[in-house]
């Protein structure tokens, strides 16, 4: 898709939704109330269905950094289609703005429950392990948490997909968060619904976990067993199929952190990490093939 086929759904996206003037014009952070220096709010050239069309287009691009994208394909290439593009660091200290409605156009392009889900979380990096006492922009955010990678300082991300490699949840959580509790909160907004079976990997045992979601949510939690443990119900032979077909997500998580470019460490302000990581899940959605599971004569078979 080009970038005028991006606007143009961006567009028709925020026309359907309230405008935002009055929230423009307020001090977006509580520490900005009662500052003592006249905070400017200096309007842009550029409306807001366009800065999150350059958002969206970074990241389903093949650049790495931003500011070479940004330098390249807008100021340079792009001044037909955006002629009224501020420099890069006026543009940087507009990207706040579009968080809001980022957020709602990634709630609104999220997959529908087919009945066979999966679930898993990844490790989102702020910085090194040795530079994680030295930290300040995610110091009251982040924290220090392990997994079967080794130890890490940042967050987790939590998803859950459908059979077809579409997104049905994304939850963002300190780095030392338990996937049981994430998967708990989930199931307490009304916002999401998901039925039928679950699939997940070795983190999500709880037996506690399962009679819950069974019982609450009719949604069957399956997972591998450990080593050391013993199969008090017998395992059918499709559900220990979808088990091994569980790297689906795995594929999922992959191409969100290496296409989409949803990890880095060179974030410099809370408000553009979330808008970097809405994005990146935003032009996954937008993808034309995804991963996902095609029932043929046989088995099924995993594709990407």
């Amino acid at each position: 898709m080009n970038i005028l086929e991006l606007f143009c759904d961006v567009d028709d996206f925020c026309q359907t939704l309230p405008p935002v003037h009055l929230w423009l014009t307020k001090p977006a952070l509580p520490e900005q109330v009662g500052h003592s220096r006249q905070l400017r709010n200096r309007p842009t050239g550029l409306y807001l269905s366009e800065i999150m069309t350059i958002l969206i287009a970074f990241h389903q691009s093949s650049y790495r950094h931003f500011k070479a994208y940004y330098t390249t394909e807008i100021l340079e290439h792009g001044k037909a289609d955006f002629p009224k593009a501020p420099n890069y660091s006026r543009f940087v200290e507009l990207m706040p703005r579009a968080l809001l409605h980022l957020v709602t156009y990634l709630y609104r392009r999220l997959g529908t429950c087919t009945g066979i889900s999966f679930v898993d979380s990844t490790k989102l990096d702020v910085c090194r392990l040795k530079r994680m006492n030295t930290h300040r922009v995610f110091k009251e955010n982040a924290a220090l948490g392990k997994t079967s990678m080794g130890w890490f300082y940042g967050f987790k991300l939590h998803l859950i997909c459908n059979d077809t490699g579409e997104l049905l949840w994304v939850g963002l959580t300190p780095g030392n968060a338990d996937d049981r509790t994430a998967l708990r909160d989930f199931f307490q907004h009304d916002l999401f619904s998901l039925f039928g079976k679950l699939f997940a990997d070795r983190g999500y045992i709880s037996q506690a976990l399962v009679t819950e979601l069974l019982k609450e949510h009719q949604v069957a939690l399956h997972t591998r067993l450990r080593k050391n443990m013993k199969c008090a119900v017998p395992v059918l032979s499709e559900d220990a199929l979808f088990l091994r077909k569980r790297a689906i997500i795995e594929s999922v998580i992959d191409q969100l952190k290496n296409i989409s470019q949803i990890e880095h460490s060179r974030h410099r302000s809370p408000v553009n990490f979330m808008v970097n990581l809405v994005c990146g899940l935003i032009a996954y959605s937008r993808q034309p093939k995804k991963p996902s599971l095609i029932p043929e004569a046989g088995p099924l078979k995993l594709v990407a």
